[in-house]
């Protein structure tokens, strides 16, 4: 033990600096201060704490909620984003994308690596002196290892991290790892120069990050931002006998992203920053629902008024419709629900009485998502629709013949008031052939 304590002081003196404790330099349009403790991003003169979101749409939405940041993941369309944040009072901290640092191919061709570094100079120099730019992440989820046959990618990422901060030195510079992962934060301390903060990206494991923070902090104690936060990924739920995630209804997603910001996320940790929700805006991602806040037309789900209650502590007059639970023939998807080829199915989903006018419940059956290239969020098409199958509804509920071709499926229910609100249930099912 004594051993073990020595070793850590040593590398603690050896270590200081970097990633350490920033006392910045210059106090430019935004920087981090350490005060009494406290660590501060300042923006404009004035103490700046994020309420932020992970996305670029429904800014209007994300001010009336009082939020006040957006987190991009790439420079597409920065400038109109930019923009439009900045006619909505949002800031913005805009991504770098880079390859995973496992490409190597890509690290070593020099070519490929100049490159990029003459395209996010370009970038930074084109947008470093927008008012509604709050700070630059570089690179998301690329991963920091350790061994030297990884020179080539530090080398670059290090090169980039300088030039960044010489071309604009007003706008701090962070990048975002998946959930608290200390093998990252020893290398980035070893091997990286420069990185302001540290970002986290982080769904199930958000019940863990205070008692991390507090048990690594003998390494690292410096500021951090969590730039993704949620209810648990596809990743982290319960699974079909077919290897289906199953999705919770909206109204138990609200309830689970206010009671784990209000449990979990590290509000008093004086080294805290902020975060960003996700997903502000709609995305495929196994489903068109699991992260969406918005529909696709643009509605707001129960959790957007979860979060002007967190960032106002207000709650807006009209939320949108709560749901009970779907049922599938009698059954939840918990149950493994398998059903004939080309046969009469029933589905009903059940709501709240909570009800303050009028509700239209629109259906939809889906070919399944899961082995597809939108497990990994990269593709983002809209699995294929069996919309033909649907016969009229009768209330809540609704009677369908089952698909032909044998495969997984899931039926839709999207549950909408006349105040631009909506609620949403799936159930997933396998068509077995006779």
């Amino acid at each position: 033990m004594f051993k073990k304590i020595c070793f850590r002081a040593a590398l603690f003196t050896v270590l200081t600096g970097c990633l350490s404790s920033p006392a910045p330099v210059h106090k430019g349009k935004v920087y981090i201060s350490k005060e009494g403790g406290q660590y501060l991003l300042y923006r404009e003169g004035q103490p700046f704490a994020i309420k932020g979101a992970a996305g670029f749409e429904n800014l209007r939405e994300l001010h009336t909620a009082g939020g006040n940041t957006i987190r991009t993941w790439d420079t597409l369309h920065l400038d109109k984003i930019l923009d439009d944040a900045y006619a909505n009072h949002i800031a913005v901290i805009a991504g770098f994308p880079m390859p995973v640092s496992g490409f190597l191919p890509y690290y070593n061709d020099t070519a490929k690596v100049a490159a990029q570094y003459t395209a996010f100079k370009s970038v930074v120099n084109r947008y470093k002196s927008h008012p509604a730019l709050l700070m630059w992440c570089l690179g998301n989820e690329i991963d920091f290892p350790y061994k030297p046959e990884y020179s080539s990618f530090y080398n670059a990422y290090n090169h980039l991290l300088e030039m960044i901060h010489t071309d604009d030195p007003d706008h701090p510079v962070t990048t975002a790892l998946i959930n608290f992962n200390r093998r990252c934060l020893y290398n980035i301390r070893l091997k990286v120069q420069g990185l302001d903060l540290i970002s986290m990206n982080i769904f199930g494991e958000l019940r863990d990050l205070q008692r991390n923070l507090e048990k690594f902090s003998w390494y690292w104690d410096g500021p951090f931002l969590v730039t993704e936060w949620g209810i648990n990924g596809p990743w982290e739920s319960q699974f079909t006998s077919w290897g289906a995630p199953i999705e919770v209804t909206s109204t138990k997603k609200a309830q689970q992203y206010l009671e784990r910001y209000q449990q979990y996320m590290p509000v008093k940790d004086p080294r805290f920053l902020g975060a960003c929700v996700f997903y502000w805006g709609n995305k495929q991602e196994v489903t068109d629902t699991w992260f969406s806040l918005f529909s696709k037309e643009g509605s707001a789900s129960e959790t957007v008024s979860v979060m002007e209650y967190l960032w106002t502590g207000k709650w807006p007059a009209n939320r949108a419709p709560s749901l009970k639970y779907m049922l599938l023939n009698g059954k939840g998807a918990g149950d493994n629900i398998l059903l004939n080829p080309d046969s009469l199915q029933t589905a009903e989903v059940l709501l709240q009485d909570t009800a303050t006018g009028p509700l239209h419940i629109t259906w939809e059956i889906l070919a399944e998502d899961w082995y597809t290239n939108n497990k990994d969020a990269s593709n983002g098409q809209p699995p294929v629709a069996y919309n033909n199958l649907l016969l009229p509804a009768q209330g809540n509920k609704i009677a369908f013949r089952s698909p032909v071709k044998e495969g997984p499926y899931r039926i839709f229910a999207t549950v909408s008031d006349n105040k631009g609100h909506f609620a949403t249930a799936n159930t997933p099912f396998y068509v077995v052939s006779q």
